[in-house]
């Protein structure tokens, strides 16, 4: 049986108020209203992207320790994703002194306000960094990367020493591929980022090999497996080998790999982005039984090629990276959860990872 519970938003903000666009120091805003709303700036404007945040990110805070930005799903449902992460967050007993943030990437079929960038759905996403169609020099990694500048301020946060970038499913998504591509990790002073990807359909492998269909990438096997007495740790029988292009020839092009890279990644070279995955602190977190072609997973042949269910494909990059390229990346199998967030960020043994000390 699984430790946490469940809250909706309504019962959160039962416990903690919202106090409207003040946002007083000492209270955490907690309901994904225009109350919680704030919005980036990029430059001199007045192009501008919208987050919801439990404190303001323009006034000082010294209580603030640490900050969580969880990035949506495919849905951009930002509002459901800051009850999910204010949820966790009140579970920890973090809500006091952590900045938590869901950043909206607004997209084509969305209603857009005024001056607000969009991102786009096809191609070179925002789950990947894609730029803006509306404001083609900014992309979807420079929406966050001004996000942990905001937070790395010294004047606003001075006691602010670690931000952790998770998101769940296509969030994974981004998260997996902003923790490898980002350029500001490791230029703001005095603060530690971490990185948490949940559950994401499919990853940028940083070389052009791939798992065998054989093992735990067996596509007969791996429901079973998830359900085994093993069920509920990190399977590591995975074998890698070439993969057949003539199948699918841009298997390994952006966002599934490295090649054909274009935008805020095309002037970084391979090694740097395997350099930078290698070396970031990056937690996977894998739900036991998220092995059903369930809520919007990939079937593309691209994804397929990666492994038969979003568990295993994580757990072979997770051992790819670390066996074959020497990181020391962290993998949690997370008991009795399928492809669903509130399960996977509600859980006790998550808490660490989200909200470290």
């Amino acid at each position: 049986m699984r430790p946490s519970l469940f809250l909706t938003a309504a019962a959160l903000a039962s416990v903690v108020p919202s106090i409207g666009n003040a946002q007083s120091v000492s209270l955490p805003c907690t309901t994904a209203t225009t109350a919680c709303e704030q919005w980036i700036t990029y430059g001199s404007g007045p192009a501008r992207s919208m987050v919801y945040s439990t404190f303001s990110l323009d006034k000082p805070n010294p209580a603030m320790t640490r900050a969580l930005i969880m990035v949506h799903g495919a849905l951009r449902n930002a509002d459901h994703y800051f009850a999910t992460a204010t949820a966790a967050g009140f579970l920890a007993g973090a809500l006091d002194n952590t900045v938590i943030i869901a950043p909206h990437f607004t997209a084509s079929r969305d209603t857009a306000k005024p001056n607000e960038v969009m991102w786009p759905e096809r191609g070179d996403t925002w789950r990947s960094g894609g730029m803006s169609p509306t404001n083609p020099t900014i992309s979807a990694f420079d929406f966050v990367d001004d996000l942990v500048r905001k937070l790395a301020d010294k004047k606003m946060f001075p006691n602010l020493t670690h931000i952790v970038v998770t998101g769940h499913s296509a969030g994974g998504q981004f998260a997996t591929r902003y923790e490898m591509a980002n350029k500001v990790d490791g230029t703001v002073k005095g603060v530690t980022i971490t990185y948490v990807v949940a559950n994401p359909s499919s990853y940028a492998w940083p070389a052009a090999v791939r798992p065998l269909p054989v093992g735990n990438a067996d596509p007969a096997t791996a429901v079973q497996e998830a359900l085994g007495p093993n069920g509920e740790k990190v399977n590591s029988n995975f074998t890698y080998g070439p993969f057949d292009s003539t199948k699918v020839p841009r298997y390994n092009h952006w966002p599934a790999g490295l090649e054909d890279r274009a935008g805020y990644t095309a002037q970084m070279s391979d090694d740097q982005l395997k350099k930078q995955l290698v070396e970031r602190p990056t937690t996977y977190l894998l739900g036991q039984v998220d092995v059903l072609p369930l809520g919007g997973f990939d079937s593309s042949p691209s994804a397929m090629a990666q492994g038969p269910t979003r568990r295993a494909r994580g757990e072979a990059f997770f051992k790819y990276v670390n066996d074959v390229l020497g990181a020391k990346h962290n993998a949690i199998i997370v008991p009795e959860c399928g492809h669903n967030d509130r399960c996977i960020f509600t859980t006790d043994i998550v808490f660490p990872a989200i909200f470290p000390k």
